[in-house]
């Protein structure tokens, strides 16, 4: 089986160091793959200059920055990170910082790393570009690359645009902020002092650089408080108490996770405070500076137009200020980070400098989903690159190995076979250190669902169950009755929303057997990859328009509300709801599935994906369907499966359904094994 992150892992960097002759020749020979069809190996030709130690190299890995492929320039821009400065790659690099985005991020990490040998140099091209551009978005990522360097004159011109009323906000914001790094620098108190007071967003960030610089300290933890501080991190997410963002765009069951497992962690025995970070405004982030809460909902500000995950990359250097603020102030003891995005980037950063272990949980993600599109012909050697610059595949599966060789200790998803598919999709071996790996399944919070189920017998209902009832009652009188098919989740490509509509819509016996509601998605904002979604489901539909007649796309609703209508799936609510409803998952991949426990904790039957975490929990044939779900064909045969199992005797299922998740599936359970590795990792930190 041929996996393209194994590719990743081992094409690239397999030269030996070469030079002279040798080194001339192989430049050659990988300068030959930049121009040709095969784009995944003018990649590996790109990161194969980086093994030659060779001046002919580095020209043409400075060269490559001005390439009309930006997926090119991209990795050259990184590869040049590890490599020692050179002049004229350096107006190159700023120049591909000015277009900003991905790559954008990627030039200004190597400008940061050459701007502590060749800071002068570096400070100069910044300077320059800035006396020639206008557009505030481009002096904004500018101001913000030259606030990295740490020259006496890049300091005094970071200063001079904070304090110019006739800047753009954007710029003076960013130039604020790297203020709050310049430590020892009496002027940069000064400016911060000057501009704290008052409204608005920039008198917001210099509050925050004042806390950076400790001009101002707030009611927190002293550092000889007892007790565990424990931060956990998911950057991409719009966290409150409610989870009222839940399944709107980033916001999928990580985010919902996170905020039970904090408060099941907050009560553990040795605990004294929990972080949870997310993000949020700089007012947010001010709030979080001051709370004495137990757990703490904790906001990082990314400056700037809200944008989704996969925009978010050009936020690290504010991401990475707002982590260290958080784990200084409250004197951090571990941290836990979960996935290859930007806030692990930024956090793994700031807990190496401050010397906080990390836990890390390991999963094969981008690299289940290369595998899934490769083997359907939608990621192929002669695309990897314009998919890659979207995607970015390759720097995402690296962060990965990085992220689980940098930390301390490594948690994994439970899996049928964990340590094989592991090494398959992602190269590392988990057997050769076990003491530093533990499998720790997640957990949902099942008193929830089992209260959302005893509702449904209250004559009163609630304002959840009447707006279902609604929804229904706006279809067609024949379709009133019927049992409720569901699905919960963010509308992205991974959750194969669109296939599951497809897979209904196309076979007469599912649609006449249940309505399908799809709960997910901001309709009224979507991302794009939510208008993609909502797209294809449309082509769905003009190709079956029968099938709208029993289609219901609400959007996202609050997990409360989607416990209790799960709930009324299982149990039925007449006249309009039949019982024996179902929850189809239809994933592309699905490490653990916690909308799928919530479902079976709810009573009902449900298919998911035969790979993955799923299998650890679903039995096949018992409490649901095992599937593969990427199959629009194989997921309906799966989808009439488990409707023929809700109409068999409820009562025994149910029950054994509920004692798998209460036998080590809940909430308070991940919680107390995550604190014994938090308090072991902390142990031994303290010991070296």
């Amino acid at each position: 089986m041929s996996v393209v992150p194994q590719e990743l892992v081992h094409s690239a960097p397999m030269l030996d160091v070469l030079r002279d002759e040798q080194a001339s020749s192989a430049v050659r020979l990988l300068a030959a793959a930049f121009d040709g069809p095969d784009e995944l190996a003018a990649l590996a030709a790109v990161h194969g200059l980086g093994a030659v130690l060779d001046d002919e190299a580095d020209a043409v890995l400075s060269r490559l920055l001005s390439h009309p492929r930006t997926f090119l320039r991209e990795h050259a821009a990184w590869v040049l990170q590890s490599r020692l400065p050179r002049f004229d790659a350096i107006d190159r690099l700023v120049e591909v910082v000015a277009v900003g985005g991905f790559s954008g991020m990627v030039a200004q990490r190597t400008l940061e790393n050459w701007g502590r040998p060749a800071g002068e140099h570096v400070t100069a091209a910044l300077i320059r570009i800035l006396a020639e551009v206008q557009d505030p978005r481009v002096r904004a990522r500018v101001v913000e690359t030259l606030g990295l360097v740490g020259s006496e004159s890049a300091g005094r011109t970071i200063r001079r645009i904070a304090l110019d009323p006739h800047e753009s906000l954007a710029a003076r914001v960013r130039a604020v902020a790297a203020l709050g790094d310049r430590h020892g620098d009496m002027a940069a108190a000064e400016a911060i002092e000057s501009l704290r007071t008052g409204d608005g967003e920039l008198a917001a960030v210099a509050r925050l650089a004042a806390a950076d610089l400790a001009l101002v300290s707030g009611a927190v933890p002293a550092d000889d408080e007892p007790g565990l501080r424990i931060a956990q991190l998911f950057l991409h997410a719009d966290i409150d108490r409610r989870l009222s963002r839940a399944g709107a765009g980033d916001n999928g069951g990580v985010a919902t996770l996170l905020v039970r497992l904090g408060d099941a962690l907050a009560a553990q025995p040795g605990v004294g405070r929990v972080l949870t970070i997310s993000r949020g405004t700089p007012e947010h982030a001010l709030a979080a500076l001051t709370s004495s809460e137990k757990h703490v909902l904790a906001a990082v500000p990314l400056l700037g137009p809200a944008v989704h995950a996969v925009e978010a990359w050009p936020a690290r250097v504010a991401v990475r200020r707002g982590i260290r603020r958080l784990l200084r102030t409250h004197h951090v003891n571990v941290i836990h980070l979960r996935m290859a995005e930007v806030g692990s980037l930024a956090a793994a950063e700031v807990a190496a400098e401050m010397g906080i272990p990390v836990v890390f949980t390991l999963a094969p993600d981008p690299h289940t989903t290369i595998d899934a599109l490769q083997r359907a012909g939608g990621l192929r050697p002669d695309n990897f690159g314009s998919v890659d610059e979207r995607e970015h595949y390759w720097f995402r599966a690296r962060l990965v190995q990085r992220l689980a060789a940098g930390a301390e200790h490594v948690v994994l998803f439970p899996r049928p076979q964990v340590a094989r598919d592991l090494k398959v999709l992602t190269g590392i071996d988990i057997d050769g250190d076990a003491s530093r790996y533990s499998v720790v399944a997640e957990g949902i919070d099942l008193q929830v669902s089992l209260a959302a189920s005893a509702e449904l017998s209250d004559p009163a209902g609630s304002p959840a169950l009447t707006e279902l009832e609604a929804l229904v009652a706006s279809l067609p009188p024949e379709r009133h009755g019927l049992p409720l098919a569901m699905s919960v989740g963010r509308l992205h490509r991974v959750k194969g929303m669109a296939t599951l509509v497809q897979a209904w819509a196309r076979d007469p016996a599912l649609r006449e057997r249940c309505n399908l509601l799809i709960i997910g998605g901001d309709l009224a904002d979507p991302s794009p990859d939510e208008r993609d979604q909502l797209e294809l489901i449309a082509q769905v539909l003009r190709e079956h328009p029968d099938a709208a007649s029993g289609l219901l796309i609400p959007g996202h609703r609050p997990n409360d509300v989607v416990a209790r209508w799960l709930a009324a799936a299982h149990s039925g609510r007449t006249p309009l709801i039949g019982a024996g409803g179902v929850y189809v998952c239809s994933s592309l991949k699905e490490e653990f599935g916690l909308a799928l426990l919530e479902a079976l904790a709810a009573g009902l039957v449900v298919v998911g994906p035969d790979a993955g975490g799923p299998p650890t929990y679903i039995e096949h044939g018992v409490t649901g369907m095992l599937a593969r779900t990427s199959d629009p064909a194989e997921l309906a045969v799966a989808f009439l499966a488990a409707l023929d199992l809700a109409t068999l005797p409820t009562s025994a299922r149910v029950a054994r359904a509920r004692h798998r998740i209460s036998d080590g599936l809940t909430v308070e359970s991940m919680a107390g094994t995550l604190t014994g590795i938090y308090t072991s990792v902390t142990a031994q930190e303290a010991r070296s």
